[in-house]
């Protein structure tokens, strides 16, 4: 009788997953467009587990609100503006931006207590952004998000901006900052290079790639130039709002944007993923076809997000994933990640100190290489055949 002894190689690895947290993270978070806001009327989102009222009164200013009436639980997003105040569509109970009841126009007073939770706002770039804290601190001068100066100037398109709903946890579009692979499996890309820089509340990705004549049609053939690559310096400032400055090389000249990844936690198996993308005027880009292509890049870049999606909805949790030589640092990721979901005085050095990790892209080149030509050889057998 053979007596086989099992080794650690020989056993099977499990996935492992704990239960998902309850709570949200802590920083500034995106709700869109400001402009949306402010047409004088309330607005629901949902988002941190709960119900949230959005206006903006008639001094200019947006507020966000806990989203029920804390008098008899009206639904304040059913109300109305009335000057600075949202009026509650039950009693006509009156909420300042501060969270205080101003007035209660059948009442002699209103209550020393009648106070409900009012949420800090930004507005920056033209967006909205709520700052969230479990702990109920207000945001440090220090953490902020930084200008776009393309989103103000004249010579940018406007936003293109996209909204959906996702169901699943966020922490799975934080995991692609690092996942080189899946940009040529599931996104039809090609990277060349691949670097992350981890330090403070900023994660960031640098790629570089190539044009995949065997995933999309050149534009050559069009009449157009040619796409050679790209360059993306993509940088998550704080848990959920990603800055792309994100360069299109074409022969002869270089298309400028700037790709917005944003999302907010709706509850802890759901989030709303926004997207947004403006476009620099250029000599080979007139401001009527930046607009056009600002467009057509947000179309795009929609494709792109629902690839992901579709991974999303039927991949499994896993917090101990089983990483190759090529992978991405997964595990630092994760650590960085996770100084958004402690309290601040829990937040440890090495969540927060300066990480740099950059992969070696020689394999993985040469592996798509092979499979691009073999795609291009086969597509070219078919158009033979047909």
């Amino acid at each position: 009788m053979i007596h086989v002894t099992a080794t650690e190689s020989d056993a099977v690895r499990k996935i492992e997953a704990e239960a998902i947290s309850s709570r949200f993270a802590r920083g500034w978070h995106c709700l869109g467009l400001a402009e949306k806001f402010k047409d004088g009327k309330p607005h629901t989102v949902n988002a941190f587990g709960q119900k949230l009222v959005v206006f903006t009164g008639e001094d200019g200013k947006t507020n966000v609100l806990d989203g029920y009436c804390r008098h008899m639980g009206g639904d304040l997003s059913d109300g109305t503006v009335k000057g600075n105040e949202i009026a509650c569509p039950f009693h006509d109970w009156r909420w300042g931006g501060d969270g205080r009841c101003k007035k209660i126009p059948y009442a002699r007073r209103v209550p020393l207590r009648a106070r409900t939770a009012a949420w800090p706002t930004m507005e920056k770039n033209k967006l909205l952004f709520v700052w969230n804290d479990p702990e109920g601190k207000q945001p440090p001068e220090d953490v902020t998000i930084p200008l776009i100066e393309g989103a103000t100037r004249d010579d940018w398109t406007d936003w293109r901006w996209t909204e959906q709903v996702v169901h699943t946890n966020c922490r799975e579009i934080i995991d692609n900052v690092v996942d080189m692979a899946h940009f040529f499996y599931i996104h039809n890309s090609f990277p060349t290079f691949f670097k992350n820089i981890f330090e403070g509340q900023v994660a960031t990705q640098i790629m570089k790639g190539k044009s995949r004549p065997d995933a999309r049609r050149e534009a050559s053939g069009k009449g157009g130039p040619r796409m050679l690559g790209n360059t993306s310096v993509a940088s998550y400032h704080g848990p959920s709002f990603m800055i792309d400055e994100l360069t299109y090389h074409y022969e002869g000249y270089d298309l400028h944007s700037v790709l917005i990844n944003c999302h907010y936690p709706i509850d802890e198996n759901s989030f709303s993923l926004h997207s947004g993308i403006i476009v620099q005027h250029s000599d080979k880009l007139p401001p009527e076809v930046a607009e056009a292509t600002a467009e057509k890049l947000s179309t795009f870049i929609l494709t792109g997000f629902e690839q992901d999606v579709a991974i999303w909805k039927r991949k499994a949790r896993i917090d101990n994933p089983l990483l190759c030589e090529e992978d991405g640092p997964v595990y630092q990721l994760r650590r960085w990640y996770q100084q958004f979901y402690v309290d601040v005085a829990d937040v440890r050095p090495e969540m927060t100190d300066r990480f740099e990790f950059e992969i070696d892209t020689t394999r993985p080149v040469e592996s798509w290489e092979k499979e691009v030509e073999e795609n291009l050889a086969r597509r070219a057998a078919e158009g033979a055949s047909a």
